[in-house]
C-alpha cells in the first residue's frame, strides 16, 4: 500500500534502536525524510547510515537529552517545520510503590509525559497552518492495565493520555491527528531489562523468564520492532486521518477484554 506520505518529514524520539528504531524505518520505506534523535551518538549515527542506504531518504541526527530543555531546543531546531512526530522514550526503572519519592516522580513526568507534551506543543501550530499533520506517541499497554512494578510508568503515561484525548480533538478540524501506540512486550533492550531483573531475582534461565512472559502473551511470542514500526506508519500515512485519539494496544492479545 502507498502510504501518501512520500517527501514527508518526521521527527522520532528515541530512535537509535528497538521500537522508535523500527518506527524510523518504516517511515523511511515509505519515503519519508527524517530527524532521528537519541541520546547516543554512536548507535544513533549508525541507526542513521543503515536507513540511508536501505531507503535512500534524507536523514538528520541529532545526539542530545530531549527530556532536558537544551536538548530538545536542539532537536527541535534541527528539525524545523516537522509533517510528522513520534515520541518516544525509556521507561522508568521498576520497583514497589514504597521505593520511590518525589524526585523519581518528577523524572518519569519529565521523560514520559511533559517530553511528548512539550514536542507536541511545539511541533502542532505548524501542522495546523499546513492543514496537515501526524503525532503518534508510543505509551505502554500499562495505560490499559496497570503493571504493578512499573508504576511510575503507569502514572507519567496515564498523564499523557489524558492530555492527548483532550488535545486530539482540538487539533482535528485542521487535519491533525494524534494517537497513542501502546506495545506490549516487543524483542527490544527494554524487554532484556526487564527478563534480567526476573532472571536475578528469581534465579532462573534467560530462556525460561522468555519462555514464561511469552506464555503470558496469546501470540505465544514477543512483538518485532518492524511491525510495531509498520502499525506507526500507518497511523502517519494519508489513510488515518479519521483516526482521532485512539490508544492502539500491539500487545498479541495480553489485554484480555471485550472492548
Amino acid at each position: 500500500m502507498d502510504l501518501g506520505i512520500r517527501g514527508k518529514r518526521a521527527l522520532v524520539t528515541a530512535s537509535s534502536k528497538g521500537l522508535g528504531r523500527g518506527c524510523a524505518e518504516a517511515l523511511a520505506g515509505a519515503g519519508v525524510d527524517l530527524v532521528l534523535n537519541a541520546r547516543g551518538a554512536e548507535a544513533l549515527e549508525a541507526t542513521a547510515a543503515a536507513i540511508r542506504e536501505s531507503f535512500g531518504v534524507s536523514v538528520t541526527t541529532v545526539a542530545a537529552d530531549v527530556t532536558g530543555e537544551a536538548g530538545r531546543a536542539e532537536v527541535l531546531a534541527a528539525a524545523g517545520e516537522v509533517d510528522i512526530l513520534v515520541t518516544n522514550a525509556g521507561g522508568p526503572p521498576p520497583g514497589l510503590w514504597s521505593d520511590w519519592d518525589r524526585d523519581d516522580f518528577l523524572r518519569a513526568l519529565d521523560a514520559n509525559m511533559l517530553t511528548p507534551i512539550a514536542l507536541m506543543q511545539a511541533c502542532l501550530p505548524g501542522m495546523m497552518a499546513r492543514g496537515w499533520g501526524r503525532v503518534v506517541n508510543i505509551t505502554s499497554q500499562s495505560v490499559k492495565s496497570p503493571i504493578p512494578q512499573l508504576g511510575l510508568s503507569n502514572a507519567a503515561r496515564a498523564g499523557l493520555t489524558g492530555f492527548v484525548g483532550g488535545t486530539a480533538r482540538q487539533v482535528a478540524p485542521q487535519g491533525v491527528t494524534i494517537n497513542n501506540l501502546l506495545p506490549g512486550i516487543h524483542d527490544t533492550d527494554r524487554a532484556l531489562s526487564l527478563d534480567t531483573g526476573v532472571v536475578k531475582a528469581r534465579g532462573i534461565t534467560m530462556e525460561a523468564a522468555r519462555a514464561e512472559r511469552a506464555s503470558t502473551i496469546p501470540a505465544r511470542r514477543y512483538g518485532t520492532a518492524a511491525e510495531f514500526g509498520a502499525a506507526c506508519a500507518f497511523l502517519c500515512s494519508a489513510h488515518a486521518g479519521f483516526i482521532i485519539g485512539q490508544n492502539i494496544l500491539l500487545d498479541g492479545g495480553a489485554f484480555n477484554a471485550t472492548l
